[in-house]
């Protein structure tokens, strides 16, 4: 078997990678570990910038986002119990998208049949052989079933984590990275918004944000 392209990761940046090749008539097979409910079902971010919504329209994928999206053209900031608006429609003449990542996942896989794009989904046991070479092999197997592609290029978005970066030498990989002090930790409560805008606030014990994700749903 061979594709022009293999994308190892069937997230948001494989997936759109995916749409956007197909899209200039270049055919890609996608590979994931798991099942698309997995993958659809995550909860993750859901605050879209307009470099993202804007993608989405260009690829003919913004119905729904233009229909369910929650447009915010602004966000308040808390600090010292004080709370203070930024215009962002005012200050950058466009605001942000409110649309679960889950959503997003939802309208990249419903129209990938139609673009020709293949998903593997539950391929285990991925391997790269020949990265730095002219005619990459992936290999993996679904199901207990053995198989390969030969290819010209290999798009790794399976993640920090992932085989792709584990199998680049290490006198090639560049790694570019920002380390914050402060992780998240993230609560979906089935319960209405504090505000009709994104709230972050900052206090001396840490950084949190109060979004919704729906006109009656919340996380935070």
């Amino acid at each position: 078997m061979r594709a022009s392209v293999v994308i190892i990761g069937a997230g948001p940046a494989g997936m759109l990678l995916a749409h956007l090749l197909a899209r200039s008539g270049i055919q890609a097979v996608v590979l994931e570990r798991h099942d698309r409910s997995y993958v659809e079902g995550r909860v993750r971010a859901g605050v879209l910038e307009r470099t993202a919504t804007d993608l989405m329209r260009h690829l003919g994928l913004g119905s729904r986002l233009d229909a369910e999206g929650l447009i915010h053209e602004g966000i308040q900031l808390a600090v010292e119990g004080a709370t203070f608006r930024i215009d962002l429609a005012d200050l950058t003449t466009s605001g942000v998208t409110i649309y679960g990542q889950q959503e997003v996942m939802r309208d990249l896989f419903e129209a990938a049949p139609q673009r020709g794009i293949a998903i593997e989904w539950n391929a285990q046991g991925v391997a790269i052989e020949g990265a730095d070479g002219d005619s990459p092999v992936v290999r993996w197997t679904r199901h207990g079933e053995a198989r390969a592609l030969r290819c010209d290029f290999i798009a790794g978005c399976d993640g920090f984590h992932g085989i792709s970066r584990a199998s680049i030498p290490g006198d090639v990989l560049r790694v570019y990275e920002r380390a914050y002090p402060f992780g998240w930790l993230g609560v979906l409560a089935d319960v209405p918004p504090a505000d009709p805008e994104l709230i972050y606030a900052n206090h001396s014990r840490g950084f949190a944000l109060a979004s919704m994700r729906s006109a009656s749903r919340s996380r935070r």
